[in-house]
């Protein structure tokens, strides 16, 4: 049966599931990997090269789990989408290619394109997921304190004052202190 939990997981599952494969990938093939980041035009590519290669390494491997497990979803959302967003502009920089707008069947700026939307269209997701998080967002859960507080505080005002000293208006919001045109 397809309950929201059963579609929340295909969703994550679906969402991050390139990661992983991609880390093991860099790892199984380090050299074609690494000479992959030389491409970023990075200073040092000596030292940057290995450490970028790593992380991407961590946060592919380990950004996937956090999101499809529900622990620290949010935060590992928004790392994988940073990831995806500096992979597209430091890899992917159509607009640094000359052939964008020729009839090329071949045209590497526009392979480059899409791929950078592609990227962009992860982070859209993963940007949902951070919103989302493993429930509700947070705020839904601090307006339901703050409403149930509310309540409280009407009802001890209520029992102390006899009513008089707050109103609840129609949108449905308490205001404390003396009725209007006092």
């Amino acid at each position: 049966m397809l309950t929201p939990a059963t579609i929340d997981t295909a969703a994550r599952v679906a969402l991050v599931c390139m990661f992983p494969p991609s880390a093991i990938d860099k790892v199984w093939h380090w050299r074609d990997a690494l000479a992959q980041t030389a491409g970023a035009r990075l200073p040092g590519p000596q030292l940057v090269g290995p450490a970028m290669l790593v992380a991407a390494i961590a946060v592919e491997g380990v950004a996937p789990v956090m999101i499809v497990g529900h622990w620290w979803d949010r935060p590992g959302a928004l790392l994988l989408a940073a990831f995806c967003g500096v992979t597209a502009v430091l890899y992917h920089p159509f607009w640094a290619y000359p052939d964008f707008f020729t009839e090329d069947p071949k045209s590497v700026a526009r392979e480059h394109f899409w791929q950078f939307l592609k990227n962009f269209c992860i982070v859209g997701g993963l940007m949902l997921v951070a919103l989302a998080g493993s429930g509700p967002p947070r705020w839904r859960i601090a307006s339901s304190w703050i409403r149930a507080k509310s309540a409280f505080m009407a009802e001890a005002c209520e029992g102390e004052h006899g009513g008089g000293d707050h109103e609840t208006h129609a949108s449905g919001s308490l205001r404390l202190g003396p009725p209007d045109g006092v």
